[in-house]
This record gives structure tokens, C-alpha cells and sequence, in this order.
């Protein structure tokens, strides 16, 4: 194995706020595929015929006792704590009285990092700490996964994967961690009647018995399954195994990341359903039509999913097709492309799905898990959804139908400068009424004094050069090309939406940061390419007429050229849709320098909620840990970690204490500084 090497870190420039940051009817759903080969069905044949639902039987799984939505004990087992994807714990030891207390109880470095100075790539590890049999378990970005003593980090077992540490298709090492599984009856005497998983890069999915660390000699082949062997159509790359599975009862359910922005035709979306006992494949679902997936491809899932065991439906969200900015070789429907798709979790059948944008060609991936919750809104129970996403858009409908809570707006949106060859765009976006979009697109940004001052007008020629008519201006060709508000890394990343279930109180952290694109024609971007960074710069969409150039507004010193805040932890009242509170989160970096907190950071991700009335967060580029009251929203803790946790927290209970945990392993895109600590608070004894 290359040796891992601890790294001082490194603080980098602000120019590393880089991309951190009439009711629409349902789609068609597909007809029931037949029951011949469910491991090969065609899920996306005859798009626009109607199907009926799949039965409430097959959706609440036929039998036993009603499951709950909201867990009746602490549970953080998943990467967002629970499949609704609440990311609430009912704990209250830790409360907003006391939070303040709080003080370290252990740390570990794993010394899975690199920097990228040396023979490895950069890492990035956004790991939610995973809390199960009595264990905290953490998959690392060099492939290995620890299982540690919840109290005391002390490891009980570690095991290596021993994967190739290149940068296949991202361009850092990178991982979100392990998921876990366990038998409803288990065998006595039996090994993997608990099993962790972990996906690597190189798309192998290993299976672990959760007590020993050993492989699963019962799971695929000899505990570790390649699901590169699905990989059929434009092969590209391989299914990177990134995001760890969703367990949903005995069922994996896994999608895989791929390139951006480098080909016309990629590897087209799928998602497999695998039996956790043996990695048996189940279903596959296909997000593009069979028409579309030679000739275009990904519109994948490459984050978390969510779950609804009660009514049987698991929740995918879905990401755009390639290539990303331009689409004049897809202009033919592809309704589950940007979209929000329920799936029956035994058939994989698509139950319903909303599609958030149509035509994509701004990369506007949907990019977080929904989040489920059970809201009441002028009286009436509602069974919710919340979709955020990056345009800062939170849709919200009823998770058993997809019809809209509030009103969902088909509204006419820019139709481009006719510049682009091959496109055609749509003439409509969805626009949700409520809640009010989490930062101003409608306009603009105004330019910041500051910056333009700094580099003598260098922000406003730039930001008078670039094309704007609202959200979902085209790109260009044109002069320095389309100001893009928000873009790439989005208003709201993977971490998604918490929620407290007794207050119905929704908590999401938005980044605001300005980008823009250009388009360019084969010739000239043969002229223009210089190379790009980790989700910026230069690439080619290979195969398509236009490569493309996608940039934050920044001047010479590396200064928005917009307005702060540059980031917003933003609470709301679910009955409503109103805001409750919201404020800038954390404090954005410079040359070493820390600036006012009130400017904010661009945030990478989420927030965890608890019943003590607190919201714990990293998320932010001073590499502080923080901690804001659910109500007022006042911060009444912080301490800091070695980089950026840009990661879900963990909040358990072990032997009668309440722990929180944090992954501070870093991300480029937020800046230079990464790390291999995972630190664990509580209050004093």
C-alpha cells in the first residue's frame, strides 16, 4: 500500500470558495415491466403512457407491524442518521441550556490523507461517523474502514480493501463513508448477521462482518462484489462507489458517481437494488429512455438516497445528463433526468417523479437526499417530501403521490441568444411558491464595492460582460459568457435538509457564490483550454461541438465580485413554509486570514438537529464545529478542527451519554486544507 503520510495543513486563498457553493402535473410513469427477469427490466420504456401505482401491499412490504417514520429510539445507523433523512436524534442530554459545556472526550488521525504534493492525489473525506452495534464505524478515503469504541476511539478492528489509490474519475481519493446492515432474525452462531459495507472508487463493494472485520465470504465473491460487470453502455469509466449504499430492510440500494463535464456520451444512469445478504442484483433502474443512452448517458445518483419503509417507496435523486452544458444531442424528453423519482423498493416499478429541470444544461444535479416528514399545513396531516436542491429551490409534495403541498409554478423562463447549434430549450421551469427560494435569483448580484474598489473596476467590467435574464439563462458563446446564480456546486450541496418532527422545524445551509460559463466551439477551445482544478476551469465535453469554461466572478486578489453573505444557515416553519430565522454561517478565509463572520462561507455539508433544541454543523471554510440554537437561531457553541468537516455530524447515546462526532477530512473546492481527524464531543461527566 502507498504509505500514508501525515499533512500539515494548508490554507488556501478565497479563490477556494471554487463552486462550494398552475401546479407542474406528475410525469408519465412507466408501465409495470414484466415479472420474467426482474434483474433486467426496462424501467424507462413507453414514457408517455400511464401506469398504475404499484399496490399498497407491495409498497408497505406485504407484512409485519407498522414501521414508523421517525425511529422510537436513537438511531444514527446511515449516512444522514435515519432513511428519512431527517438527521434528528431525540437525545436531549445536550441541550441549548448547556451545550456550551461541551468539551472534547477523544480524537483520532486516521493518517489516510494527502495534500496532493507527493505521489498521491488529494484527498477529500466527507464521512458521516455511522453508529451501530454498539460501534462507531468510519470508512476513510484511502479505502479502509475503522470500527472504534463509541466512548473512547479505542479500535476494535480495522480493515484495508487495498484498493488503487488513483483519481479515476474524480479528481481527488474520496469517500462518504460505510453503510450498515443487520438480520431481523439472526442466526445464532452464523457470521455477517451484521455486515458494513464500503465502496471504493475502482467500483468493488465490500462486505464485512460487522463484529470481526472480516469479509463476508457469503456476499458476491468472497465478500466483495464489482459492479463494473454492469457496466455496459459507453464505458467510460468505472461505477465509482463513493456514496455508501442505502439499506432499506434487505435490500442495498446503490448508485455510483462518474465524470462531469468531460463526454458527450457516458455511461448512462442506473441504479441497482442488491440483496444485502448475498449481492444477489434485484432490479436495476435506468434514468434515461433507451433512446438516450448511447448517444448521451449519466443523469445518475451519485448521492444518498432516502426511504419510506412504511409505504415501501424509496426516494432517488437523480442528476443531469451529459454533457452538462450543452444539449443538443438529448433534446427528446428525459423526465427522470433532474428529478426527484419514487421507486417501489421490491420492484424497483417507478411509482412517481417529479423532474425539477428540464432540458439540463446547467449541471444542476439534484444532489441530496429528500427529506421525508410528516407536516401539518393549514390543519391538514400532510405525508411530506422536501427536495432541496442547487438552484436553492426546496420543492415540497406529498411523498406518497408527488402532487405539490404549495403550489409548483411551470413559469417561462430565457430562451438564449442563438448562438448555441442543436439546442432547444424549454420554454418552462418549475418555480415552488413556498418556501420563498433560499438567495435571490430573480436579479443580478450586485456587485460588491469592496472587491471592485480592490481591483480598480475589475468586478464590474467582468459582471457587465456577462449574459443574465434570471435563473436559467442558456450559456453563450458570447463575451465572457453567462453569469450563472447559483451553479456547479449549488445553493444547497449533498448535505441536504435536517428536520425537528416536534416543532416541524426545517434547518438547511445554502452557499451564494457567482459563476459563470462559456461555450466554445471545437477550434477555439483547442486555443483556450488552460487546464482546469477540482470542479472548475477548462474541460472538453469530448464529442459534443462545444467544450466549455466554467469560473467563480473573482478578482485579482481572489475577492468576490458579489455582495456577501457567502453562506446562510436558514430555518423554517414546515406548517408555513415561512422563515424562521436565518444568518451567516461561518467565516470565509484569505490568505490565512479569517474574515467577518457576518460575510459568511460557502458551506459543503449538513446539518444534524436534536431534541435538545440544537443544530450541529461544520460545513464551513474556518474549519470550525458549531452549534446554533433550533429556535433563535443564536450560536452558543464552536471549537475548532483541523479542516473543514465538510460532513454530516453524528449524534448517539452509549452507556447513558450523549456524543456528537465530526469527520474533519477537508475539500478542495472549499480550500486547500485537508485532514484525517474524526473528533467526538460531550459533556463533561
Amino acid at each position: 500500500m502507498p504509505t500514508r503520510r501525515p499533512m500539515a495543513p494548508c490554507l488556501g486563498a478565497l479563490s477556494a470558495l471554487v463552486l462550494s457553493l398552475s401546479s407542474a402535473p406528475l410525469l408519465a410513469q412507466d408501465q409495470p415491466a414484466s415479472q420474467d427477469s426482474p434483474a433486467t427490466q426496462d424501467r424507462t420504456e413507453a414514457q408517455n403512457q400511464s401506469a398504475p401505482q404499484a399496490s399498497d401491499a407491495s409498497r408497505q412490504g406485504n407484512a409485519g407491524p407498522p414501521i414508523p417514520l421517525v425511529p422510537e429510539s436513537p438511531t444514527w445507523d446511515s449516512f444522514h442518521g435515519q432513511l428519512n433523512a431527517q438527521k434528528y436524534s431525540p437525545l436531549d442530554q445536550v441541550n441549548a441550556d448547556n451545550v456550551g459545556e461541551l468539551e472534547k472526550v477523544w480524537e483520532i488521525h486516521t493518517g489516510d490523507v494527502s495534500d496532493g504534493s507527493g505521489d498521491l492525489p488529494p484527498s477529500v473525506w466527507s464521512a458521516t461517523p455511522v453508529f451501530a452495534n454498539d460501534t462507531l464505524y468510519i470508512g476513510t478515503p484511502f479505502y479502509r474502514v475503522l470500527a472504534l469504541d463509541p466512548a473512547t476511539g479505542e479500535e476494535k478492528w480495522s480493515f484495508d480493501t487495498e484498493s488503487t489509490l488513483e483519481a479515476l474519475t474524480q479528481p481527488a481519493l474520496k469517500s462518504r463513508g460505510v453503510s450498515y446492515w443487520a438480520a431481523d432474525e439472526p442466526i445464532e452462531g452464523e457470521s455477517c448477521q451484521k455486515i458494513v459495507y464500503l465502496g471504493t472508487m475502482d467500483a468493488q463493494l465490500f462486505a464485512l462482518d460487522a463484529d470481526s472485520g472480516e469479509l463476508c465470504e457469503g456476499f458476491a465473491d468472497g465478500g466483495v462484489l464489482d459492479v463494473n460487470q454492469w457496466n455496459t453502455t459507453n464505458n467510460r469509466w468505472p461505477l465509482s462507489l463513493l456514496q455508501p449504499p442505502t439499506v432499506v430492510g434487505d435490500h442495498l440500494i446503490l448508485g455510483w458517481a462518474g465524470k462531469d463535464w468531460a463526454y458527450e456520451q457516458a455511461t448512462p444512469g442506473t441504479v441497482f437494488s442488491l440483496n444485502a445478504r448475498t449481492g444477489e442484483l434485484e432490479w436495476t433502474f435506468n434514468a434515461l429512455p433507451e433512446s438516450l443512452r448511447e448517444k448521451s448517458g449519466t443523469a445518475n445518483v451519485w448521492t444518498h438516497m432516502s426511504a419510506d419503509e412504511e409505504r415501501g417507496l424509496v426516494y432517488l435523486p437523480v442528476s443531469s445528463p451529459s454533457p452538462n452544458y450543452w444539449g443538443g444531442n438529448r433534446t427528446e424528453e428525459a423526465p427522470y433526468a433532474t428529478s426527484t423519482t419514487a421507486l417501489d423498493i421490491e420492484t424497483g416499478e417507478v411509482v412517481w417523479s417529479r423532474q425539477w429541470v428540464h432540458h439540463d444544461v446547467w449541471d444542476y444535479d439534484i444532489n441530496a437526499a429528500p427529506t421525508l416528514m410528516d407536516i401539518t399545513v393549514d390543519g391538514e396531516n400532510i405525508p411530506a417530501l422536501v427536495q432541496a436542491t442547487k438552484m436553492g429551490f426546496l420543492f415540497v409534495v406529498n411523498r406518497e403521490t408527488g402532487e405539490d403541498v404549495w403550489p409548483i409554478e411551470e413559469r417561462p423562463v430565457p430562451s438564449g441568444d442563438g448562438t448555441v447549434e442543436g439546442e432547444v430549450y424549454a420554454p418552462t421551469q418549475p418555480f415552488p411558491t413556498r418556501p420563498a427560494p433560499l438567495l435571490d435569483q430573480a436579479e443580478k448580484p450586485e456587485v460588491w464595492g469592496l472587491a471592485d474598489a480592490a481591483s480598480f473596476g475589475q468586478c464590474s467590467r467582468l459582471m457587465d460582460d456577462l449574459v443574465y435574464e434570471g435563473m436559467y439563462t442558456p450559456p453563450t458563446t458570447q463575451g465572457s459568457g453567462t453569469l450563472t446564480y447559483p451553479d456547479s456546486a449549488g445553493g444547497v450541496q449533498w448535505g441536504g435538509v435536517a428536520f425537528d418532527p416536534v416543532s416541524q422545524t426545517a434547518i438547511v445551509n445554502t452557499s451564494h457564490i457567482v459563476q459563470y460559463v462559456k461555450l466554445y466551439n471545437r477550434e477555439d477551445y483547442d486555443k483556450a483550454d488552460s487546464g482546469s482544478g477540482n470542479e472548475s476551469g477548462f474541460a472538453p465535453q469530448e464529442g459534443a461541438p462545444y467544450g466549455m469554461q466554467l469560473e467563480v466572478a473573482l478578482n485579482w486578489l481572489g475577492m468576490p465580485c458579489w455582495e456577501p453573505p457567502f453562506g446562510e444557515i436558514v430555518a423554517l416553519d414546515m406548517h408555513t413554509g415561512d422563515v424562521k430565522w436565518r444568518r451567516p454561517i461561518g467565516a470565509s478565509q484569505q490568505y490565512g486570514f479569517f474574515m467577518p463572520e457576518s460575510w459568511g462561507s460557502p458551506t459543503i455539508g449538513g446539518p444534524a438537529v436534536t431534541a435538545g433544541g440544537v443544530v450541529f454543523i461544520g460545513a464551513s471554510m474556518d474549519a470550525k464545529l458549531r452549534a446554533y440554537s433550533l429556535e433563535t437561531g443564536e450560536q452558543l457553541w464552536s471549537d475548532q478542527a483541523e479542516a473543514p468537516a465538510v460532513s454530516n455530524p453524528a449524534v448517539y447515546e452509549y452507556n447513558g451519554r450523549q456524543y456528537v462526532a465530526f469527520v474533519a477530512g477537508g475539500n478542495s473546492i472549499l480550500k486547500d486544507q485537508v485532514g484525517d481527524q474524526v473528533v467526538v464531543y460531550a459533556l463533561p461527566e
